[in-house]
């Protein structure tokens, strides 16, 4: 690790993959078994994204082999399926800059100050980056990060009195957490209606029965602060009436939106915030730069995962001429190949 102060060392790789949904994980599988070393990259804190952010405990019916699965599921195997290939993530980090170089790399920088050098970039970000919804109150940003947060706490918050906002699993799950740490709970949403896992539902009206846990119907309209720091979120409730609802803490989770972000800003050809790909390699209007699941575009997309499973294949077969220039790559079977067998640590199947 650089001491602090000193320039973060500069990271050398065949690729770089740009999102760590379902279809990025399964790029990293396809390139590893091309022997191409790759680094991952990903806005959000953990490897999954959508599958992770929109529909974790959800069922999924449409993966080939696989009859149902959740999405949190799905992820765990694709995260077990690259396991041999020692890949490092950085995750919580936005790519700021892709930059071609005089020797044909890509030079790659996030908003963590991580670089890196990589023969190849793979855009694997789904819809776009995904972002908190902010709350948009005047005033309120300034406390951001000090007693605001669009993230649950990885610290004790036990005798604050604090307010979580929102209405899905996340939302719930910090109140629950929260009121275990003994601190005085009140979770806010609109109206008293969740969309969360049934279990979580009822975990949070069994604590509101016994009183400890607050719930109240309302919408913030302003806040109320003294001495630098806030005090108070001065609501609107279904009948009508305002008050001022007292806290320390205030966390909002209310869900996050995607954005294309930088992307839109790298010089690559773009149709409806989609990047324009052929369906031979996938590759952009910038040769050695591939996008592959639902941030791509070309006759007859379709944005299901499997979609972009098949991408992802074809999309590293197309890298290794960029990676490996003059050397033929051959198609060779997990099922067969020796080489493939070493690579995934397995043992080859022999017949009896």
């Amino acid at each position: 690790m650089a001491a602090s102060g000193d320039t973060p060392a500069l990271i050398e790789t065949d690729a770089v993959v740009i999102g760590a949904g379902p279809v990025g994980l399964f790029q990293v599988f396809e390139l590893g078994l091309l022997e191409i070393r790759a680094h991952v990259i990903d806005s959000l804190p953990e490897p999954g994204g959508q599958c992770i952010e929109l529909y974790a405990d959800k069922p999924i019916y449409d993966i080939p082999g696989t009859p149902v699965c959740s999405g949190r599921e799905l992820v765990d195997r694709l995260l077990k399926q690259i396991e041999p290939f020692n890949t490092p993530f950085h995750l919580g980090q936005q790519v700021n800059g892709v930059q071609r170089q005089a020797d044909g790399r890509f030079l790659i920088e996030t908003s963590a100050g991580t670089t890196l050098l990589a023969k190849t970039v793979f855009i694997a970000g789904g819809v776009g980056s995904f972002q908190p919804r902010r709350l948009k109150i005047e005033g309120l940003g300034s406390f951001e990060g000090k007693q605001l947060f669009y993230n649950a706490p990885s610290t004790s918050l036990a005798g604050q009195r604090v307010v979580v906002i929102g209405d899905g699993d996340a939302a719930l799950e910090c109140a629950l957490a929260l009121s275990k740490q003994q601190a005085s709970v009140t979770l806010m949403h609109r109206r008293d209606e969740f969309k969360a896992a049934v279990v979580t539902i009822d975990a949070v009206r069994q604590l509101r029965a016994q009183q400890q846990l607050q719930f109240v119907a309302a919408q913030t309209i302003g806040i109320e602060q003294a001495e630098g720091r806030l005090t108070a979120l001065q609501i609107a409730t279904a009948d009508g009436n305002t008050h001022a609802l007292p806290l320390d803490t205030l966390i909002v989770l209310t869900g996050l939106s995607p954005k294309l972000g930088p992307i839109a800003d790298w010089g690559l050809a773009l149709e409806r915030k989609q990047l324009v790909v052929d369906t031979e390699r996938f590759e952009t209007s910038v040769p050695g730069i591939f996008a592959v699941g639902d941030v791509n575009t070309y006759p007859g997309k379709k944005k299901l995962i499997l979609c972009g499973f098949h991408e992802a294949a074809l999309a590293a077969f197309g890298a290794a001429a960029h990676v490996f220039p003059g050397k033929p790559v051959h198609l060779e079977y997990t099922t067969t190949s020796p080489r493939l067998h070493r690579a995934l640590g397995v043992a080859p199947i022999t017949e009896s």
